[in-house]
């Protein structure tokens, strides 16, 4: 499959060695589906056992070619190198609630940073067979096509994703931005995979996506590739994106994140 250029052989070499984990894990997670059984807290233990497996393969790919860089994931994966400026930052499996249930709404995804800046990243749906990826400065691609947000500007004709709190009520400020944004926006949904909203404020099906909940591993990948494909990525203030802290904002286009940042604050 072809991936998002680039003149840095490493870089290269980076970006096909995600694409190859991504799917190694993707590949786990569908080999599990039909282990579960009816009972709730049996499949939530047997998704728990998928999730580690899933990031243990993804793991193994990427120590095989480079065991000097640090990593770190959702399922209790966190190695300081002390040789290596690079970092891999891992979610085997995003869209927990989604997999338990069935609904084909989850991703694996593997970003990766250098000295703290997002240099390459890529997303994986199993179900859709749809691989995004990008590095910093190479463009984005899907299934090796490059792709481009929608580049909408108009609020009124937005199509946006939230990500709210589970057993929130109606006095969580997720909940009231929520609520406050569907006065603005054409539509507003809640999908349950961060990464895959995400993706698809990149390749432009939809035009936002915030949230104030998110882990590191949820987003590392998402925002090189929103940024790449031409979007916006701020915090919810309109400020620097900080993927150790949970507050962003994923837009198609620099006005509709503007005019957002004035009606979610």
């Amino acid at each position: 499959m072809n991936a998002p250029s680039t003149s840095n052989p490493l870089l290269t070499g980076i970006l096909s060695t995600a694409i190859e984990a991504a799917h190694v894990g993707g590949k786990v997670l569908q080999d599990w589906i039909g282990r579960f059984s009816v009972s709730e807290k049996s499949r939530a233990n047997l998704v728990t056992e998928a999730d580690h497996a899933s990031q243990e393969l993804i793991h193994q790919t990427i120590v095989a070619r480079f065991s000097d860089h640090g990593f770190l994931g959702e399922e209790g994966l966190c190695h300081e190198s002390d040789t290596s400026d690079y970092r891999w930052v891992i979610d085997p499996l995003d869209g927990t609630s989604n997999y338990v249930h069935g609904f084909p709404y989850y991703a694996v995804s593997i970003g990766v940073e250098k000295a703290g800046e997002l240099v390459a990243g890529v997303i994986f749906d199993p179900n859709r067979n749809e691989t995004f990826a990008a590095t910093l400065g190479g463009g984005a691609t899907l299934n090796g096509q490059p792709i481009s947000t929608s580049g909408e500007t108009d609020l009124s004709a937005a199509m946006a994703m939230a990500s709210l709190p589970v057993g929130g009520d109606e006095h969580d400020p997720a909940i009231k931005r929520f609520l406050m944004s569907l006065r603005h926006l054409q539509t507003v949904q809640r999908s349950g995979s961060a990464a895959l909203n995400l993706a698809c404020v990149a390749c432009g099906r939809i035009d936002a996506f915030w949230s104030s909940s998110l882990k590191p591993w949820d987003v590392a990948a998402g925002v090189l590739i929103v940024q790449e494909a031409g979007g916006a990525v701020t915090n919810l203030e309109g400020g620097r994106i900080d993927i150790m802290v949970p507050d962003l904002l994923a837009t198609s286009s620099r006005r509709i994140g503007k005019d957002l940042t004035g009606i979610l604050n």
